[in-house]
């Protein structure tokens, strides 16, 4: 497979992940033509469009889908090798792809990633943050669109993954100093069904403990309010009419609300190091990996 090859696959995944041509190009430092003309020339040599396109989409076709697993192996493939041949000359290269949330007790991400790009200027290291929590990393993992995850797991982790457990953190029940539950002393869960809640949406780590926990003791809750924004979650505890369970790093950030004591075994929320059980992980990530780990022992 010659450069120019390689390129047009390059192109095609940018566009498939972004699924805009203009992101795409961004993300590449291509002009946009540029990024167009290759993806036109990669449909003719293919024989079938790859993508649909209109004036606000652009969306895969069934070709384009069928494309995506090769054309994924092929650029790791040629990646690989790359990156083997400057290992030799003692320098990590190419790009590392990781999913994270939005809270990491425990783990000092900045310093971690300061620490890799001074020791290894040479790797690309790109981070996301999933939309969708720890469901959105398990799925971008499962797709190979990132090469690890930090993500939270509840129940057993779906088939085809490796995880290990680098932090866990107890989450907190918080009201309002003007709630009925100031003050009144340790509740148990069943206690609080009837009562209005602020929670993450479903996917997210910290809201599948809740769930699991409920669930087992037959009870349900009312989440008429969801959101990611931890500062957002707060403001509505403080207005007094909803409670949340939130990670004790996070409540503490958040001295005015109160916490309650909840009795029975304590929920705990986890952060785990996850990774597909079939895509074998270069250098560079295994590296940032250990790293990872270092930063929690530590």
């Amino acid at each position: 497979m010659d450069a120019m090859e390689l390129r047009q696959l390059e192109y095609f995944l940018a566009v498939a992940e972004d699924l805009n041509f203009t992101k795409a190009s961004r993300r590449l430092r291509v002009v946009q033509s540029g990024v167009s003309t290759a993806i036109r020339a990669l449909e003719r040599e293919v024989g079938a469009p790859l993508f649909q396109r209109d004036s606000r989409h652009v969306r895969l076709t069934e070709a384009g889908t069928a494309m995506l697993p090769g054309a994924r192996a092929a650029l790791a493939a040629a990646r690989a090798a790359h990156d083997a041949v400057q290992e030799q000359q003692g320098q990590l290269h190419g790009e590392v792809v990781v999913g994270t949330m939005l809270t990491l007790p425990g783990i000092d991400m900045a310093a971690v990633l300061g620490r890799f790009h001074r020791e290894n200027p040479a790797v690309r290291v790109r981070v996301r943050h999933s939309t969708t929590g720890t469901q959105g990393n398990v799925d971008a993992l499962l797709a190979g669109t990132i090469d690890f995850a930090l993500a939270a797991f509840a129940r057993r982790p779906p088939a085809g993954l490796n995880v290990e457990i680098l932090t866990e953190d107890e989450l907190v029940l918080l009201c309002g100093p003007d709630h009925r539950l100031s003050g009144a002393g340790p509740v148990r869960l069943t206690e609080l069904a009837g009562e209005t809640f602020v929670d993450c949406p479903e996917g997210w780590g910290t809201r599948a403990v809740i769930d699991l926990a409920f669930d087992r003791l037959g009870i349900s809750r009312s989440i008429p309010l969801e959101t990611t924004d931890y500062a957002t979650v707060a403001a509505l505890i403080r207005q007094g009419h909803v409670i949340s369970f939130l990670p004790a790093g996070v409540a503490a950030r958040y001295p005015e609300l109160v916490a309650v004591p909840v009795k029975g075994e304590p929920l705990w929320w986890n952060v785990s190091l996850a990774s597909s059980a079939s895509r074998p992980l270069s250098r560079a990530a295994l590296v940032l990996m250990a790293q990872l780990r270092d930063s929690v022992r530590r």
